[in-house]
């Protein structure tokens, strides 16, 4: 006959194991069911929020991408651009999304990285508020300069700035963006002080650079390329690492300018309001990794002069990291701050 103890000890055991075929069973069939929810997902249109206005560059690349996304889900991807400091604006209204995959956020480099070291209160984690998708492209900018500035190429530049401090003017549309960036990261590599001069549309910005209302203006090289083989502009360099394959002929800031590790792109990433059902953000990755790939979208990156990102939310949250750090310091050491 067993003891009291031995009986206590046995239920215990039956307990236990029960406890454990149950949580086994719960486990397993939420597994199923978000399996099923990604597999299912998505079931109804679609939005695809950017944050940056029509006719910009992220714009395009996210058209192009609600193109290709709708046709493999068979939903509607609508487009909704929310422009603003830079993509400040649009990523925290993307952060306010319910979290269910109805809505993916195409950020920019200002609201991902820049925007929490030029503002004292940003409105939105950055990190936390967002699960990542996907690095979607990298854009240089191309450093121009109007005809009537002496310099002939971007060492002429530096010294004719040196030699008129306060003289030269740079255009941009905002602080945090890539093109003030490029201009800041140059006054500093440089030792030169050139003033800049916001805008509201950077449509208006690349009108006054041509018109000669200012003197110097880094832009993306789409915008800026037809101008310099106009003769409106003349081109000085471009901010990529290396050489640009479509613009063999343009050399890097680094090196025209005898600046070692001068390196600025404008970057676009998609993310998803944070808590969105990890089925759904492995599926919605890997659908835009697809994307991506297509002729249609690797060719337009190309031929913007641009690269195109890999598709994988570690990638991205690893890049997004690295340039948060990168622009901390130069942020705070040319004191640039935004209300």
């Amino acid at each position: 006959m067993r003891t009291t103890t031995e009986t206590n000890t046995m239920l215990k055991t039956i307990l236990r194991q029960a406890c454990q075929a149950w949580i086994g069973a719960a486990l397993a069939a939420a597994c199923l069911g978000a399996a099923a929810q990604g597999a299912a997902y998505p079931t109804k249109p679609v939005k695809l929020m950017v944050a940056a206005g029509t006719a910009s560059s992220p714009d395009a690349i996210a058209r192009l991408l609600a193109s290709q996304l709708g046709a493999a889900w068979k939903q509607s991807v609508v487009v909704e651009n929310v422009p603003g400091l830079g993509g400040i604006t649009g990523t925290e209204r993307g952060a306010r999304q319910p979290a269910d995959g109805y809505t993916l956020v195409l950020s920019t480099s200002a609201g991902m990285a820049v925007g929490s070291s030029i503002m004292d209160k940003l409105p939105y984690d950055p990190v936390k508020d967002f699960e990542p998708i996907a690095l979607l492209m990298q854009l240089p900018n191309l450093l121009v300069v109007h005809p009537s500035v002496p310099a002939k190429n971007l060492q002429e530049l530096i010294a004719y700035a040196r030699q008129n401090p306060g003289k030269l003017r740079y255009g941009h549309p905002g602080g945090g963006t890539t093109p003030h960036l490029s201009a800041v990261l140059l006054n500093q590599s440089a030792g030169i002080a050139m003033e800049g001069i916001p805008y509201k549309a950077s449509s208006q910005m690349t009108t006054d650079l041509l018109a000669g209302h200012y003197e110097v203006l880094f832009h993306n090289s789409s915008v800026l390329l037809p101008h310099v083989q106009a003769g409106a502009a003349r081109v000085m360099g471009i901010t990529s690492a290396e050489r640009s394959p479509t613009l063999p002929e343009v050399p890097t800031v680094a090196e025209a300018g005898k600046l070692p590790g001068f390196e600025v792109s404008a970057w676009w990433g998609l993310y998803v309001p944070a808590g969105t059902p990890p089925a759904i953000v492995a599926k919605v990755s890997a659908d835009v990794a697809a994307a991506l790939a297509s002729p249609e979208i690797k060719g337009w990156i190309e031929k913007q002069g641009g690269q195109a990102g890999n598709g994988s939310p570690q990638a991205l949250r690893a890049f997004q990291a690295a340039e948060t750090r990168k622009w901390r310091d130069i942020v705070k050491t040319a004191h640039i701050k935004m209300e």
